[in-house]
């Protein structure tokens, strides 16, 4: 037998792992544990981004309170201002001033009331998380169960062609075979196409010349276009 029957009949037996391995990854129960599992994957990042986000505004808003709390205070200033006027005091540069710390008031008020409706945005849209997060965990585990009961279906026959293809690599060179696994990595399947016309079969490219000699040779060559090995029988 030569080296590349030996590939071919490799091929023709590893379609049918191929097959299976497309039918798992296209399963709706596979797509649904992958989705939840992604979710919950960047689940976590996300919770402590929002209870960073929680720390940092109430933080925000106690340092505001105070400040509003400190010019509340400066109010006290104009509690003997009958006195001060009486004693020949200016009555509009202290109008002037009390307006100031009444805008500056509430300018303050407004900001932290705007502060306090933001805090409970994020708290609220970190407990709706949350719960998302505790649904997606029992979703989760049951889209695990129910993917590995379609993954065990399907165990029986997958380990009989894995048996096989062992077999058949014993025909085939290691060099070889590193190949055809590393074109295998690449989920590139078929792996080996006939020459067709002097194209590749698979995507329609057509070769160089020199390329075509080497085939006529007995030799294989590599598609530039899909990668994939192509040989002449």
């Amino acid at each position: 037998m030569t080296q590349l029957q030996a590939i071919l009949n490799y091929q023709e037996v590893d379609k049918e792992l191929y097959a299976i391995e497309r039918e798992l990854a296209g399963s709706e129960a596979r797509k649904e544990y992958v989705k939840m599992k992604k979710f919950l994957e960047v689940a976590p990042e996300k919770l402590d981004a929002l209870e960073t986000k929680a720390n940092s505004l109430k933080a925000e808003a106690a340092s505001l309170s105070e400040k509003y709390e400190k010019t509340e205070e400066t109010i006290k200033d104009f509690d003997s201002l009958d006195e001060l006027i009486s004693g020949g005091a200016d009555i509009a540069f202290y109008k002037k001033k009390a307006q100031l710390v009444f805008d500056q008031l509430k300018k303050l008020k407004a900001e932290l009331n705007e502060l306090i409706n933001v805090i409970n945005e994020t708290s609220a849209e970190y407990q709706k998380f949350k719960k998302q997060v505790i649904a997606a965990q029992k979703l989760y585990r049951e889209a695990a169960d129910k993917y590995n009961a379609v993954k065990s279906e399907k165990e029986g026959t997958r380990k009989e062609l894995e048996a096989k293809l062992a077999e058949l690599a014993k025909d085939i060179s290691t060099e070889a075979m590193e190949k055809y696994k590393s074109k295998r990595k690449e989920k590139l399947f078929p792996i080996m196409c006939k020459v067709n016309d002097k194209r590749c079969s698979f995507c329609g490219m057509d070769l160089p010349i020199v390329d075509v000699n080497r085939l006529t040779s007995g030799g294989m060559i590599e598609c530039d276009s899909c990668h994939r090995i192509i040989y002449k029988e």
